[in-house]
């Protein structure tokens, strides 16, 4: 590695002012108040890479060029092409783009998913690629339901992406499109970030609930994957009303709190299909990692993050009743009542009967805790309109999955109308790992594909765990 590589490496994703010191170098001689000037580039960052061109570099009392000899040399040291998502060069990526937002699985209420436009998950991609050396870094994307990641696969095939979301038909449509080249990761953030991906990546970026308590959790989530806080960044989708500034107030006082300062704010970058409540456009929120924001990693997250839907910040908890009859069904026959949070994040220990409120599952819960928890019994109450419980061919998949660890009883309209339960009895010989679903995969069995590896099973997207299982 030559010394201006040596120099590029320390500045991390976030070198790109530096390629454009080399390219005015290239083109013409310049002071190095003017380098400064027109790349926005520290003025220790400019002397670095001036110093690092050696022999390479034709100094004068009017300025600084790169020798006419060399200049070829450091052709690779280019910025990419416009990052206008209208400009002609970019018409078939767009078409392309458009496909995929036509096709993406309907918005989730619940899950506050309101879909950006094709030219605004263009542009995302294109002023990524501008302003960071994407082929050098590792890129995370908490949610993707607007495909930014498949844009971003697209303007730099180098990049290593990955996705991780909640909602399993995003993942499995990133899946499908990127044939694999984009990573694909299950987590509920509220739950906890997988370690696979914790700090791992050098770019965060996210579209998160536009609530206070909603981003705080995924700029926390997003701190806690950063390989190096301090040097990576974090970049946010976020929009308010001006008729309502206190809440954009709110929000940002919440990212200040967390220890995060932000770089910029790109007014309107994003627009949106609906949102018209915020003019259906977000700012763009580019924020780099305190010392501070390093402590204020991990922990679990407040469950009323959203706008809409059972986790909204205004829903109200599951009434004493229902509760009852939960803890009821889980200790018949005399078994011995423990009553867990949602959580699968981390296996504990095994449970004689665990009665466990589900009420509010946006659709994923109930099968992470069927995998994440090992117990004689479970008991989860679920929505009566539960996917998982929807037909008995929902109802057969589910227990597909789940058969070598617990034979499952589905209780529908139990305690009302509006509420089941499920009821999960252990098998005699589970599946060692079904039993083992917090334990990198590697670890269980020898025949998993690479790139699930260091994925626990309660990590896995759910279109893969059938093969993963022997399932077919």
């Amino acid at each position: 590695m030559s010394a201006l590589d040596d120099v590029f490496a320390a500045h991390g994703v976030g070198v790109r002012p530096l390629y454009q010191v080399i390219t005015l170098l290239r083109d013409g001689r310049h002071d190095l108040g003017e380098l400064v000037r027109r790349t926005a580039a520290p003025r220790r960052s400019v002397e670095d890479v001036l110093a690092a061109l050696g022999d390479d570099l034709d100094r004068t009392d009017t300025g600084f060029r790169i020798a006419p000899h060399a200049a070829e040399s450091y052709a690779r040291y280019t910025l990419p092409i416009s990052d206008d998502p209208l400009d002609p060069a970019h018409a078939d990526l767009l078409a392309t783009l458009t496909g995929y937002v036509e096709r993406v699985p309907p918005p989730l209420a619940a899950l506050d998913h309101v879909q950006a436009t094709p030219e605004t998950v263009l542009r995302r991609a294109l002023w990524l690629n501008a302003r960071y050396d994407l082929s050098s870094a590792r890129l995370l994307f908490l949610g993707d339901h607007d495909l930014t990641s498949l844009a971003v696969r697209a303007v730099c095939p180098a990049a290593e992406l990955t996705v991780v979301d909640l909602d399993e038909r995003v993942l499995s449509y990133v899946d499908e499109l990127s044939e694999r080249t984009v990573r694909t990761v299950h987590a509920d953030l509220r739950v906890g970030l997988p370690p696979a991906v914790s700090g791992r990546a050098d770019l965060v970026f996210s579209d998160p609930p536009y609530t206070a308590d909603g981003m705080g959790l995924f700029a926390a989530r997003g701190v806690q994957a950063l390989r190096e806080p301090s040097e990576g960044r974090l970049l946010f989708a976020y929009g308010y009303s001006p008729r309502h500034p206190a809440l954009g107030a709110q929000v940002q006082r919440s990212l200040a709190t967390l220890g995060l300062t932000f770089e910029a704010i790109l007014p309107d970058f994003n627009r949106y299909f609906g949102a018209q409540a915020i003019g259906s456009a977000a700012d763009l929120y580019v924020c780099q990692p305190t010392a501070k924001a390093k402590k204020n990693r991990g922990g679990k997250g407040k469950s009323a993050i959203y706008t809409h839907g059972p986790q909204s910040v205004e829903a109200a908890g599951t009434k004493p009743a229902l509760l009852e009859a939960l803890r009821e069904t889980a200790t018949a026959g005399g078994l011995s009542l423990e009553s867990r949070p949602v959580d699968w994040s981390a296996s504990g220990p095994e449970g004689d009967a665990v009665a466990m409120d589900l009420s509010a599952d946006p659709g994923p819960w109930l099968l992470r805790t069927l995998l994440g928890t090992n117990a004689q019994r479970l008991a989860l109450l679920v929505p009566n309109a539960h996917p998982d419980l929807g037909d008995a061919a929902s109802q057969a998949a589910l227990t597909s999955l789940t058969a070598a660890k617990y034979r499952l009883r589905f209780l529908r309209s139990t305690p009302d109308n509006k509420h089941a339960i499920v009821v999960a009895d252990a098998v005699e010989h589970p599946d060692e790992i079904l039993t083992r679903a917090h334990a990198r995969l590697a670890n269980v069995s020898l025949d998993v594909p690479d790139d699930l590896r260091d994925l626990r099973l309660v990590d896995v997207p759910r279109h893969r765990l059938a093969a993963l299982l022997g399932l077919g």
